[in-house]
């Protein structure tokens, strides 16, 4: 049996479960591609989130992508609207994201406080993430500031519940 959803995920409650769909992307320093993804969030009746994600290539199925993380909310900042939630993020690759930001109207948004990375990862500096529940598709949007970049929209995807 499931443990009850802890009380102060409430304003992220709307990520849980499971999401899939394509995405486009794009950087200066890579041919655009296409992409599936596949998003889990699951809870264990504590204050936060699980986070699960792959991707593959759409027309042959090769697996390209994994992440995994956790998201918990906080009080807001100062002046800002909704309710505070800070996410890790940690890739096979060599990265570990810390991003901090707000949830409004079923709408996390996201901006990095610490990009650490392994020896050989490439160079990342700085990350924002968005997921927006929107006619119940979860849009995603992700941009980087990576290898001598500034900050540029990197992802794009639209992820709806998968059939049971």
């Amino acid at each position: 049996m499931a443990p009850p959803l802890h009380p102060s995920l409430a304003p992220i409650a709307f990520l849980l479960g499971e999401w899939e769909g394509l995405g486009e992307g794009r950087y200066p320093t890579i041919d655009d591609f296409s992409y599936g993804e596949h998003l889990t969030f699951g809870h264990a009746g504590k204050p936060f989130l699980s986070y699960a994600q792959r991707s593959w290539d759409p027309a042959t199925g090769a697996p390209m992508h994994v992440e995994t993380g956790y998201l918990r909310v906080t009080e807001a900042a100062v002046g800002q609207p909704g309710a505070g939630v800070e996410m890790v993020v940690s890739q096979p690759t060599g990265i570990v994201e810390v991003l901090v930001g707000t949830v409004v109207d079923d709408a996390l948004r996201l901006h990095s406080t610490v990009v650490a990375l392994t020896p050989t990862a490439k160079e990342v500096v700085e990350v924002e993430r968005e997921l927006r529940l929107q006619d119940g598709v979860l849009v995603g949007r992700l941009a980087m500031a990576a290898v001598g970049r500034p900050l540029t929209h990197h992802l794009a995807s639209r992820l709806a519940r998968p059939p049971a």
